[in-house]
């Protein structure tokens, strides 16, 4: 009797079954993944032909042409992330408007029998890259070059007259060839009226952001406010739908427009809190639609660009009154609504950054402090720590409660955590990208601050070990004929120096350590530190630290490994902190190096310290020190 075949075996489908049945399996679930997110407007109009005749080939995977028809080569074997990617990019091909006719015939595209050439489709493959960047679906091809900077229209020019560079030929989803492509209009009947493709994406962008809103306020267990409409509301509705640039910031908002609050922190127009991403209104306030406008882009930019977290030991208030001054001027430069009378604008300080500003205004204290913010008198309208129990009490009356500050934001099961700053940021960059330039133009200083939080500031830990790469030099290894070469035996007839390490390497490579054990001090920041302490010493081979423990009195600890520095740590609490004995301890010790940097873990309360050697501090978020430091300062997280 035969033996059954494979095929047979397994339900009478046959190797070349299974794997078309793996393929559309791929494509399905990158499809689902791609269309779970801001472009899930755009997913649900487009329609996707895995059977076409003019299936890409060539390697490609896919192309998108103007009637919103999504062409995939059925016999690619790819997973999922990979069909993920490649339908991100070509529904934002759709939603950025590049089929569009208007946008093809600005391109010089404007003849529907003209084909789409290399330059147009590489320039925006480039722009739908960047903007990928922040939606971040699936797995992007290997070996991104860096963009460049750019319209679709300005990279377009450029390259049809110098030729399209390499390196970006291939940046779309149909290998070489372009990955768009015109339809002939039917033969027979009517032309079917298309989707308007970026709306639906305006749209998907402003639900997604206001489903992530929504969904962090009921994990904090927030309740909203059930009240009617007001004219502050319908503002905040015209930044949704036709003011792209805040539209994203104003749907992730939460407004709140309570007599009770307003009064209880003496609230003259509007606040914000950025922590909270809660926008407060003073109902009593008489403001025209247009004036009201202007407030809320006013307190959306206070939020979006972190001026609560940008005083760096500034003056909170004159730091305040300095970003309203910017502010304004940008608004009043953009003509956004109209500028209700009494707020800040001066056209002397226009093109000035908030940190020049604040040291004109320091010049001037007794001036400065008599300005007045669109907030509570004497705080300003960026709501921080300075909340008051007044405050609270009409939080608690009114049945709102708030979460702690440090409360990250969570989103979705599928995305994990987005913190503030991510979600701010995403906002802004996202809305930069979909202001077109037919909306008006935008002041300079305005678009540095945004496309500077495209690359946000390194953390502390990284920070830490740049300084640790610099000032805690690794012990390099030596090759002597003392020691033979591991490598001798396979040429016994030629002599291999071997590598060895100089025998004072313990006392030429370590740093020392200056620990507060006052009572109080965290031991959160403490376990942190230490951590990051221990990682980094391992990698630079430092196998000992000298340590000198300090709170009233200094505690010399010598040279201890550093993994069990943490072990060794005691909160003592007995009062106040002096570490200038402990610096001075590590300075004049015989056995610490003359070179060796010294790394302070402090609260920040402490006395005023004077270090003679290169040193560095690590101190909580939001602390300061009461004393300008010489050395950098580290805020642990």
């Amino acid at each position: 009797m035969a033996k059954p075949s494979i095929g047979a075996r397994k339900g009478g489908k046959d190797a070349e079954q299974l794997r078309a049945e793996r393929r559309a399996e791929a494509r399905g679930e990158g499809c689902r993944s791609a269309a779970y997110s801001a472009l899930g407007h755009i997913a649900s109009h487009a329609r996707i032909n895995e059977t076409a005749a003019d299936a890409p080939t060539g390697g490609g995977l896919a192309f998108v042409t103007d009637h919103g028809r999504i062409v995939v080569d059925a016999y690619r074997d790819a997973d999922s992330e990979e069909w993920a990617w490649a339908f991100t990019h070509l529904w934002l091909h759709l939603g950025l408007g590049h089929l569009d006719p208007e946008q093809l015939a600005a391109a010089g595209l404007d003849d529907p029998e003209t084909e789409i050439d290399e330059a147009y489709a590489a320039a925006c493959c480039v722009v739908v890259h960047r903007f990928a960047e922040h939606l971040q679906i699936g797995t992007p091809p290997p070996n991104v070059p860096e963009l460049p900077g750019g319209d679709e229209l300005s990279l377009t020019r450029r390259w049809r007259e110098e030729g399209v560079p390499a390196q970006f030929r291939g940046l779309g989803c149909n290998a070489t060839a372009p990955c768009m492509r015109r339809e002939p209009p039917p033969l027979l009947g009517p032309a079917t009226a298309l989707p308007d493709w970026p709306a639906l994406f305006a749209k998907g962008l402003t639900e997604e952001a206001a489903t992530a809103l929504r969904q962090a306020a009921e994990a904090r267990g927030e309740r909203r406010h059930q009240r009617q409409l007001g004219p502050w509301d319908r503002a905040l509705a015209w930044f949704v739908s036709s003011y792209p640039l805040l539209g994203a910031l104003a749907s992730g908002l939460t407004l709140v427009a309570d007599q009770e609050i307003a009064d209880a922190w003496n609230i003259m127009l509007a606040a914000i809190s950025a922590e909270h991403g809660e926008l407060y209104i003073n109902p009593r306030a008489d403001l025209a639609q247009d004036e009201w406008r202007f407030v809320l882009a006013h307190e959306m930019l206070h939020a979006a660009l972190r001026h609560d977290r940008r005083q760096d030991g500034r003056d909170p208030y004159l730091f305040n009154v300095a970003c309203d001054f910017v502010i304004n001027g940008w608004l009043v430069e953009m003509n956004v609504g109209a500028m209700p009378e009494g707020l800040l604008h001066d056209p002397r300080l226009s093109g000035l950054s908030a940190e020049s500003v604040y040291d004109t205004l320091v010049t001037d204290l007794r001036r400065s402090r008599k300005l007045q913010t669109p907030g509570a008198r004497g705080h300003g309208d960026i709501l921080g720590d300075w909340l008051s129990e007044p405050a609270a009490a009409a939080r608690r009356s009114s049945r709102r409660t708030h979460p702690p500050v440090s409360l990250p934001w969570q989103r979705n099961d599928r995305v994990g955590a987005v913190d503030l700053d991510a979600f701010y940021r995403r906002a802004l960059t996202t809305g930069l990208a979909y202001h077109t330039p037919d909306r008006g133009l935008l002041p300079a200083g305005l678009v540095e601050e945004i496309r500077a939080l495209e690359h946000p500031p390194l953390a502390w830990d990284a920070r830490l070990a740049r300084w640790f790469d610099e000032h805690v030099k690794s012990p390099e290894t030596i090759r002597s004929y003392a020691r033979a070469s591991r490598r001798q035996a396979s040429c016994t007839d030629i002599p291999r120096p071997g590598r060895m390490r100089p025998e004072n390497i313990e006392r030429r490579c370590t740093f020392g350590v200056v620990l507060d054990t006052s009572g109080s001090m965290d031991t959160v920041l403490l376990g942190k530190a230490l951590g990051a302490i221990a990682s980094y010493a391992a990698a630079r081979d430092v196998h000992a630290a000298r340590v000198v423990f300090c709170d009233a009195a200094a505690y010399d600890a010598g040279y201890l490994p550093v993994e069990t520095v943490a072990e060794r740590v005691r909160v003592r609490g007995r009062g106040g902190t002096v570490l200038q004995p402990a610096v001075r301890l590590l300075e004049q010790a015989p056995d610490f190096p003359a070179d060796g940097p010294i790394l302070i873990i402090t609260d920040g309360r402490c006395d005023v310290l004077r270090v003679r050697r290169e040193h560095a501090f690590l101190i909580p978020a939001g602390a300061r020190l009461p004393f300008t430091p010489r050395g950098p300062v580290f805020h642990v997280r």
